[in-house]
């Protein structure tokens, strides 16, 4: 009977023991969570720029769109236009050990410390839509955009040939030092000067990129050059539409008068072309989503990336826009 009770007795205590060890022991933080199949989920930070335009934000809801569908774990951090607000975002990604970051940079330049901290770190850096100049090409894995300079060019071709080959033209540009601002000028002044040497750039300025920058930048053109402006040339569809707003409160007929062509793609754009105010845009496709998971699967999995991976784009004008708009995605 005794020795039946110290038997119960020690298995109690052990018991006791057990259940102790196993509350007070947590498991160990891995920095992931586990998906539905048990494996770790992939965590990728995304360091966008803004919302400031509609492509903007189209880009931004492919890339959450895509993470979803794939049970990635998105985390993603606005820029609002600071390159100092983008640098900070990578370095919380690097504190927080993501598997990978997507960078679509502000500016080309300022890049080289954080990118490295990133390699240092093992994290690849994957560049969407826009690209950087750095002394050491190896601290990004490839960039996936658009050829800007292409985009440039064929606004300035399709412009060229519908003004006659000559004419005054008022450009609105891009965030200053951002790379398809830089580029989509040059592409377009290349043309000109090569093509169309009878075309004149009378006024140029930035408008960020924004609707109602572009609309006030073109209010203070229209008040210098009034009637001698005979077109417009936007570096995105956002500015193009507040440069058609200016234009109609001028009473001078944007799409008539004042023929207006810009870049990006997007419905706003095709939009203002069916109603006969926008005369043409270069698609600057903005779906990044399953392109971008598809070229970081590969970077994690060690495969050799491109540097450049190119998007391709098309010119539509306003003999198509409606054909066409229904299928628009963004």
């Amino acid at each position: 009977m005794l020795r039946h009770t110290w038997i119960v007795l020690a298995a109690a205590a052990f018991g006791l023991c057990l259940a102790g060890c196993q509350s007070n022991e947590s498991p160990a933080p891995t920095g992931k969570s586990p998906d539905k199949g048990g494996k770790k989920q992939l965590v990728v930070g995304f360091a966008q720029t803004g919302a400031e335009s509609s492509w903007r934000t189209a880009e931004t809801e492919s890339m959450k769109k895509e993470a979803d569908k794939r049970g990635a774990k998105l985390l993603i951090s606005f820029g609002q236009g600071q390159q100092d607000n983008q640098i900070k975002a990578i370095r919380s990604f690097i504190s927080q050990k993501v598997d990978a970051i997507v960078l679509a940079p502000i500016v080309e330049t300022g890049w080289d410390t954080v990118l490295a901290e990133a390699k240092k770190a093992g994290i690849p850096v994957l560049l969407v839509d826009r690209g950087v100049k750095v002394a050491d090409d190896s601290l990004y894995a490839t960039l996936i955009a658009s050829d800007f300079v292409a985009e440039g060019e064929m606004a300035a071709e399709w412009l060229g040939k519908k003004m006659g080959g000559k004419g005054n033209v008022v450009e609105l540009k891009g965030t200053t030092g951002a790379a398809p601002a830089i580029d989509r000028e040059k592409g377009f002044h290349a043309v000109l000067e090569k093509s169309f040497p009878y075309m004149k750039v009378i006024a140029g300025q930035t408008g960020d990129f924004k609707m109602a920058e572009g609309k006030k930048v073109m209010q203070a053109i229209i008040k210098a050059k009034g009637k001698d402006i005979q077109a417009v040339y936007a570096h995105n569809d956002d500015m193009a539409l507040g440069a058609i707003q200016a234009l109609e409160e001028a009473n001078m007929s944007p799409g008539k008068d004042v023929i207006v062509v810009s870049i990006d793609g997007v419905k706003g754009a095709f939009e203002a072309m069916v109603k006969g105010t926008l005369s043409a845009t270069v698609e600057c496709n903005p779906l990044f989503g399953p392109i971008t998971f598809d070229t970081l699967g590969k970077a994690l999995a060690g495969e050799k990336l491109p540097k450049y991976i190119k998007n391709e784009d098309k010119l539509f004008d306003q003999s198509v826009a409606a054909q066409v708009i229904g299928s628009r995605e963004y």
